[in-house]
């Protein structure tokens, strides 16, 4: 067992040497299609949502319940994906969830009922959110801790094109054709290419190799790795130097061997033990918040708009120039996030998020919704590669997927219940309300991670696994 630690230690270490070169540009690319097709899938409803209220006479609680029916996919595709991950692999559970996703895609393009649809997007849901909370921890363990933030946040950017892809081609052909929406779901099936791109460019995880007892193998998967960065597998540069990082990586020794170092199968119980207890409650409390928020925003916003007296091209225009904001977001993070704190950053753009949320419910006026919905796609956005790399650097690799899995997960099932939510707010109190709730959710996921959350940024995954408590930021990192 002490062998198995010093030997995750050392490949980690390794990696984080690592010049960045074409594997990791590669890595970004195929992982990042996982993304695109998770949040084509996640938004696609939304922009179809108007046309089949028409076609199948839809009232805003049926839309709620398929809506919500999807979440509960999403929930257990985050669950069973972080499971599967851990106990069988990273790449082949990717790859079999993008097997499930793009089927019952296919099947969501042919349906002829809401029922159909319900039980179609469900599936296409679990296929989704699995192989995309997998692709999270994925590049998480591959990259130098030094450019885990950046990296992250270049695949969001490319992934979160799923957004505005979605939304222009909602625009475009929904209210052409009265089957237009199905030509939107349909946009799923090109998953396919990028799981070829899984099967070329992605090895499985050499951290998570270790950690099943395959220690030769990991060594083959980062040997192979140095020889494409450039670098000999003793550790000197063969090729070019590599960049001097912009911060020190702290190398800490190994914790003492524990129990969970046998290759024995992951429990959802392990994450309520210490040590993984407050990393999981901090990280639960941090995607339920903010993914509410993010995606009733997305989600409601067309037809909010158009209960307000829009017409639906215009609702529809709309919502695809916020949704263009999107990736824009993405790449305002980058200067920030591998130097500033993740927990205070997600803290400053909550507080932020909040303001424009409660202003974009005030105003009325087209322009003025334009201009403020776009600063609040953008500030999601901003906040959604802290989130996606802090959830998953948290935790020790033997739990990592299925931590980051579950607590992503949790958010879902708290979405199964928001778009009814969202439906008897705006009823009941008006349109007004619903974006004062939304405005005091962005705020909470900031004060949790600073409140209880430990110090991440540029720090080797193999610090502080087998400590409870926050790390200090003189443990966690120096410059």
């Amino acid at each position: 067992m002490a062998d198995t630690t010093a030997t995750a230690a050392g490949l980690g270490a390794r990696l984080d040497r690592l010049p960045l070169s074409r594997f990791h540009r590669r890595l970004v690319l195929a992982l990042a299609g996982m993304i695109l097709f998770e949040w084509v899938e996640t938004y696609a409803f939304a922009f179809v949502a108007p046309a089949l209220r028409a076609e199948w006479g839809l009232s805003l609680s049926g839309v709620a319940l398929i809506a919500g029916i999807g979440q509960l996919g999403a929930f257990a595709g985050g669950v069973l994906g972080g499971y599967l991950a851990d106990r069988l692999g990273r790449r082949r559970t990717m790859l079999g969830f993008v097997g499930v996703y793009c089927a019952a895609t296919l099947l969501c393009v042919v349906v002829q009922a809401p029922w159909q649809l319900m039980l179609t997007r469900c599936a296409a849901h679990v296929g989704a959110q699995g192989m995309a909370v997998v692709a999270i921890v994925v590049l998480t363990e591959f990259v130098p801790a030094t450019a885990r933030g950046r990296l992250q946040t270049y695949k969001v950017a490319v992934g979160s094109l799923g957004i505005p892809i979605a939304a222009w081609a909602g625009y475009f052909l929904v209210p052409q054709w009265s089957w237009g929406w199905r030509l939107v779901f349909g946009l799923g099936l090109l998953g396919v290419v990028f799981a070829w791109l899984i099967r070329r460019w992605v090895p499985e995880s050499p951290r998570w190799l270790v950690a099943r007892g395959k220690p030769e193998q990991a060594e083959e998967v980062v040997r192979s790795i140095e020889r494409q960065c450039g670098v000999r597998p003793d550790g000197e540069q063969a090729a070019r130097p590599a960049a001097p990082p912009a911060r020190a990586v702290t190398s800490p020794a190994p914790p003492a061997p524990t129990a969970t170092d046998a290759p024995s199968r992951p429990r959802v119980a392990e994450l309520l033990r210490v040590p993984n207890r407050r990393r999981f409650l901090t990280v639960s409390v941090m995607w339920v918040a903010g993914l509410l928020a993010y995606s009733a925003f997305n989600t409601w916003t067309p037809t909010l708009l158009s209960e307000n007296g829009l017409e639906l091209s215009d609702t529809l225009l709309l919502s695809a120039v916020l949704a263009t904001a999107a990736p824009l977001g993405a790449l305002l993070a980058l200067p920030l996030i591998d130097r500033w704190d993740r927990r205070a950053t997600q803290l400053v753009l909550g507080t932020l998020t909040a303001a424009t949320l409660l202003l974009f419910g005030l105003v009325r006026d087209t322009a003025a919704v334009l201009v403020l919905g776009c600063g609040v796609s953008l500030l999601f956005q901003m906040a959604v590669p802290f989130l996606q790399v802090y959830s998953a650097e948290i935790f020790p690799t033997r739990v990592r997927a299925l931590g980051s899995g579950t607590a992503n997960a949790l958010s879902r099932i708290f979405n199964f219940a928001a778009p009814m939510l969202v439906a008897a707010l705006f009823t009941g109190l008006g349109y007004t309300a619903v974006f004062a709730f939304l405005a005091a959710l962005s705020i909470v996921g900031g004060v949790v991670a600073v409140a209880f959350g430990p110090r991440t940024t540029g720090v080797s995954l193999d610090a502080g696994e087998s400590s409870e408590r926050p790390l200090t930021a003189r443990e966690s990192t120096h410059s």
